[in-house]
Formats: C-alpha cells, sequence, structure tokens
C-alpha cells in the first residue's frame, strides 16, 4: 500500500460482513430499501435486480459474496439502504451494482498511514481486496472487478 496519496477520501459502509470501506468516487447513490425482483436460479448473494433510472441493476448480500459469516443482526426494514455503486469494467450491460447496507453509509477522510492489512491477509475471499484496520476497528475493502466478474460470468 506503498503508492497511496497521503490522504483518501472514502466511504464506510454498514454490511452484513461488517464495515465496507469503499472509494468515494465510485458510490452513485443511496436509496431506500424495496423488495428486488427476483432473479431464477440465483446464487444466494444475488438478491435480485432493483429498478434505478431505467437500468436492471444487480443487489448483491456483500457477506455471502465474500463467503463472509454474516453478523448476527438482522436488517430492521427501515435501516435497510442500496447503494448504487459503478461498475469500472467497462462491460455495457453492466454499468452499475448495487449492495444491500445496513443504514446511511458515512464519509471518512483516511490516512494511508491508518490503512494497515493485517499480518494473516494472505487467506483473503476471492471478493476482499483488503482487510484494513481503521481507527481500531477492521474494515473490508472489497475487489470490486472480481465482483463484477461475477456479476458478468452470470449473464454469460
Amino acid at each position: 500500500m506503498s503508492n497511496l496519496p497521503d490522504e483518501l477520501r472514502g466511504v464506510i459502509v454498514q454490511t452484513g460482513a461488517g464495515q465496507l470501506l469503499l472509494p468515494n468516487s465510485v458510490i452513485t447513490e443511496v436509496l431506500s430499501f424495496s423488495d428486488p425482483d427476483a432473479v431464477d436460479g440465483a446464487p444466494s448473494w444475488l438478491l435480485g435486480l432493483i429498478r434505478w433510472r431505467g437500468w436492471q441493476v444487480p443487489l448483491l448480500d456483500f457477506a455471502d459474496l465474500a463467503g463472509v459469516q454474516a453478523r448476527t443482526t438482522q436488517l430492521q426494514g427501515g435501516r435497510r439502504r442500496v447503494i448504487v455503486v459503478k461498475a469500472l469494467g467497462g462491460n455495457p450491460r453492466l454499468p452499475y451494482m448495487a449492495l444491500l447496507a445496513d443504514g446511511f453509509p458515512r464519509l471518512v477522510t483516511v490516512k494511508a498511514s491508518n490503512l494497515q492489512a493485517p499480518a494473516d491477509a494472505t487467506d483473503i475471499a476471492a471478493c476482499i481486496h483488503a482487510i484494513a484496520t481503521l481507527n481500531d476497528e477492521e474494515a473490508i475493502i472489497p475487489d470490486l472487478d472480481k465482483v463484477e466478474a461475477k456479476l458478468t460470468a452470470l449473464a454469460a
């Protein structure tokens, strides 16, 4: 992580997997949760499709996708949010994806010196780029390229 600028703008998103740390630049919109349209034969981590600005956007449960044990607390209806994220892989059929969240995301300024991958980072799941320590709490940094690749493979 030595090529990072001194400070980064990020967004902390609470999910069933715990805290996700996402770049501020990939967050497109935060929506209230509504039940997605089901997708026949979809894996458990693909909760369905939501309609957003004329697009059918896949809604993901990141904890399930990454193989991270979900927290025991249940998301409550009024606190659920959908975080629409830009897909950066250039697939014209998949310009966006969405993550199920617990409450509103919050902006953070992260000093590069505070992002420390743990020593046991060799056993990171396929869709997790790193697990960082941020203000004495763990935050998962998702590998959005791998998430997008999984979604693209489903559509093929």
